[in-house]
Formats: structure tokens, sequence, C-alpha cells
């Protein structure tokens, strides 16, 4: 096909402007890639220096801690007379000492109890011999039996039983089945108010379950002398009724009070 004249130059116009378009594409796809390339160089740059200054960071941080080597001990003279001072500052010791002088003082008055309630019993003899009068004025309810259990109503339970349970009217007086000095009175949960006579010879008469007791430790007590009267039971005789708790023990053992009895 032959082109005329007057079309070669429209083509030639046409071909140029294809050029010029492809120019122009590839000139922006050049400037597209050097902004990237600049922005992505840039980021490189940030972070690379920041991984510098972190590093450095690091360097400074490692120089400031203190290793095993500047640790510097204190002589043993020094040491020595920090421990001094640390005890003799120490509260603990301070309170030691005093709980020291505490203690002391309560063994004294520890002591000065065991005197008043160990006070001279060669007035006063027992022996298997002897006779006990009746402390109280009922029946035996439940008796002495160490070798066996005995059925408690109020526990509901089989138990051994180191005395003599004996029934009474509330309020009633209790009086010493034989002579003894006063050596304890105390308050349990079982037996409440509760006195112990040191009847000479190893042997201690107990009674328990009283109230108005005006007697005091080391105070001498003559046979059928009044010790208290009858209080209500405790909770563990609650069914059992009012009664008197009486023990006989001879060197700290219970013995059967029975006998003794007149």
């Amino acid at each position: 096909m032959t082109m005329n004249k007057n079309e070669r130059p429209s083509f030639l116009k046409r071909r140029g402007a294809a050029v010029g378009i492809v120019i122009c594409f590839v000139a922006v796809i050049a400037l597209v890639g050097v902004y990237t390339f600049n922005n992505y160089q840039k980021d490189i740059d940030e972070q690379m220096a920041k991984a510098e200054k972190q590093a450095e960071q690091l360097t400074e941080d490692k120089t400031e801690e203190t290793t095993a080597d500047d640790i510097v001990l204190p002589e043993a003279g020094e040491q020595e007379d920090k421990g001094t001072a640390s005890e003799e500052n120490s509260p603990g010791t301070e309170s030691g000492e005093n709980g020291g002088q505490d203690s002391a003082g309560a063994g004294t008055g520890d002591a000065d109890g065991a005197a008043a309630s160990g006070a001279d019993t060669s007035g006063v003899w027992f022996s298997e011999d002897s006779v006990l009068t009746w402390p109280a004025s009922g029946a035996v309810i439940m008796g002495y039996s160490m070798d066996q259990t005995v059925f408690f109503q109020t526990l509901e339970q089989y138990k051994y039983n180191p005395a003599m349970i004996i029934s009474g009217e509330v309020g009633e007086t209790i009086t010493a089945s034989a002579a003894g000095i006063v050596t304890d009175i105390a308050e349990t949960a079982q037996t409440g108010t509760t006195v112990s006579l040191d009847m000479g010879n190893g042997y201690t008469a107990v009674y328990g379950q009283l109230t108005d007791v005006a007697l005091s430790a080391g105070d001498y007590v003559n046979a059928g002398e009044k010790i208290g009267n009858l209080s209500e039971p405790t909770k563990y005789y609650s069914i059992e009724g009012p009664n008197l708790y009486f023990e006989i023990l001879k060197d700290g053992e219970p013995v059967d009070p029975m006998n003794f009895m007149e």
C-alpha cells in the first residue's frame, strides 16, 4: 500500500504522540521510583540512627551497672563494730532482756504462789488407814472407775471416772472430808470452781462444782469445816444434775474415795 504525501505527516504525528506518551509514562514511573527510593532510604537512615542511639544507651547502662568486683567488703573490724552496734540498737535484744526480767519476775511470783500453796503441812496427816467423812448429803450417782469405763449421760459416751460423783442440792454446804491445807483454787470447764486440799503424806482431796468459796491458797481447813456451797452443774453434768465432784489423789494418781469413807 502506498501512502500519499498528505497522509505521511499525519502518521508521523500519531507516532510522535505515542512515543511522547510512552516517554511521559516512563518518566512518571521513574519519578515515582526515585521518590519511593528516597523515602525508603530515609526510613533506613532513621532506623539505623535509632539503632545506633539504642546501642549507645545500652553501652552507657552497662557502664553504670555495678559488678561484683566493684563491691568493697568492710574489714573484719568494721563488721564486728557494726555487729555490736546492731545488737545494742536491736529492739529485739532490748525486749529479750526485758522479757527475761519479766520471766524472772513471773518466776518469782510463781515461786511465791508455790510457797503459799506449799504451806507447812506438818500439822496434817493422812494415810491408807485414815477415814473420810462424807462431804455432801446426797447419794453416789457415779462411782470411781479407772479399771473400766462408765457411761456419762450428758456426754453420751463411756469414759473412765477418776472421782466420785455425789448428788446434792444447789446451795448446800460442802465440808472437808479431812483436815488439809488449801493448795489450789481453780476454775475449769468440767468441774467449775474446784478446791484442792493437801491432806499430808502425798494425799490430796479435790472438791469440784462449788460456789461461794471463801478460802485462799495456804489456808488450813479442819475436817467438817465449810469449803463452799454446791453450785449448778457444769454443761458436762447437766443431765446428772447438781453434784459434787470428789476426787482423792495419792502422789498425783487417783484412788478410790470409797476405800476411806466412814
